[in-house]
């Protein structure tokens, strides 16, 4: 990547308006050995829309059973992918094939509130040119997750990768997060968390769909970066709502989590910051990542 979209202007929310027929979706969700949370998924997908929806379940993992049960309860399908894609690689087997203007990417631990994709399919009516529309992503104690981020500085891509965990509160994560107490308000931004997407599937295809590369983390990242620079920005819609259960995936196998973080980081900014005079910042990052990654790996055990 050789240059970095300009900063997003603020985006305006005009009085909504419901649609009469709302565009066909097809809603992906990757799951790894699910548990009693993809029922919760589907059920509450069931009252987000009145929109045609077709549901794929993928499936990463070895084990037929939840997701099978859940598919058939809901009307949806299973993708075997036969081995561990990770996200962004199961988001992009899921995608295979679709046909619906939209596309929807959502983690299996993701509640949505009533109506909450029809909000989402609506700003995207507003905005005919985002690429990528977000909801406001709610913690199980109802507080705002930071969703809706800038795209990192140099400094503060840095930064943030290296002392983010270690010292939470550092200047470089602070400005990074710019971190929401409130859902706040429409806006453009760098790019969104893909915990749960709306995707204009033209837009998705046009960039290549997610990063293979990035196992888990980061893949959001990436590809938010390519659609603004596509020209197709990324819309935070903090009226529509989901609540993140976060961390089933982590539980199990939390040390794999947190080496998969730091590699994907680390991929990131190296792509980002590749010229040659940058070397000094891709040597930096890496050792700090590296440092960082043994602390975390010690205090997970």
């Amino acid at each position: 990547m050789t240059t970095t979209p300009e900063p997003h202007r603020a985006a305006t929310t005009p009085p909504p308006e419901p649609a009469a027929d709302r565009p066909a979706v097809r809603v992906v969700t990757i799951v790894y050995h699910p548990g009693p949370e993809l029922a919760d998924f589907a059920r509450s997908l069931a009252e987000a829309t009145t929109a045609p929806v077709e549901l794929v379940l993928v499936d990463n993992g070895t084990e037929p059973g939840t997701a099978d049960e859940v598919a058939a309860a809901a009307g949806g399908r299973v993708v075997r992918t036969g081995e561990n894609l990770g996200y962004g690689g199961g988001a992009n087997a899921g995608a295979r094939g679709a046909t619906q203007p939209f596309l929807v990417v959502a983690n299996p631990d993701v509640v949505w509130e009533p109506g909450s994709l029809d909000t989402l399919l609506d700003a995207a009516a507003r905005h005919p040119d985002a690429g990528a529309l977000g909801p406001a992503l709610l913690n199980e104690d109802g507080t705002v997750y930071p969703s809706a981020r800038e795209l990192p500085s140099l400094t503060q891509g840095a930064g943030h990768a290296v002392l983010g965990k270690v010292w939470p509160g550092n200047p470089w994560t602070r400005a990074y997060q710019r971190r929401q107490e409130t859902a706040g308000t429409e806006r453009y931004a760098g790019w969104l968390s893909g915990a749960c997407l709306l995707l204009r599937r033209d837009a998705f295809e046009a960039v290549g769909g997610f990063d293979d590369d990035y196992f888990m983390f980061f893949e959001d990242v990436d590809l938010g970066e390519r659609l603004a620079l596509a020209g197709r920005p990324n819309v935070y819609v903090p009226a529509a709502r989901v609540t993140h259960v976060g961390g089933v995936s982590w539980k199990a196998k939390p040390a794999a989590m947190i080496s998969a973080h730091h590699r994907s980081a680390e991929r990131y900014l190296h792509r980002r910051y590749h010229r040659w005079y940058q070397w000094p910042v891709r040597v930096a990052v890496s050792l700090g990542l590296r440092a960082r990654e043994v602390v975390e790996l010690r205090a997970a055990r």
